[in-house]
């Protein structure tokens, strides 16, 4: 079967627009696979603590994006303390969906279709080069984490566990 092109998603198109350095790690993607997250670090042969999963969540008064590692979960309290709300529950996966334009496992904090509210971890400050969802599943993006709160507008907050 071969491979769709690597290229043209909102993600990528978003951060060449902005100038911003990034690499393009494409995999095939198991349907099967349990977490797609643990699927593209293990496929791409990265450590789990550097690969980020994008969540939506809901404040009540809107949606927002938390950006932790795939190897953890993130922490609802911390998350709600970082965008001062009282309280944040996991997004319906269809309203995260509309909002961002992405499929879930493929949902990217960049290039979405409403720019929402973002949280990094702080545990990507650890790393040179952070990997998240290219917009589709099956690809990741390599990018500074300086680039990836530049595009997103993001803060960096300790929100994982």
């Amino acid at each position: 079967m071969p491979r769709r092109d690597s290229s043209g998603t909102p993600a990528t198109v978003a951060l060449t627009v902005a100038g911003v350095a990034f690499s393009q790690h494409a995999y095939e993607h198991d349907s099967a696979a349990r977490s797609y997250g643990m699927e593209a670090a293990e496929a791409l042969g990265l450590p789990a603590e550097q690969v980020f999963k994008t969540l939506v969540v809901d404040t009540g008064a809107g949606l927002a994006v938390a950006v932790v590692p795939v190897a953890g979960s993130l922490d609802l309290k911390a998350m709600a303390t970082a965008l001062g709300v009282k309280k944040v529950v996991m997004a319906d996966p269809v309203a995260a969906q509309r909002s961002s334009g992405y499929v879930l496992g493929g949902i990217s904090p960049v290039g979405q279709r409403r720019p929402l509210p973002t949280v990094l971890d702080e545990s990507a400050e650890l790393f040179d080069v952070v990997y998240v969802s290219g917009g589709r599943r099956g690809l990741d993006l390599g990018l500074s984490p300086a680039d990836l709160r530049h595009v997103t507008g993001a803060v960096v907050a300790d929100i994982g566990r």
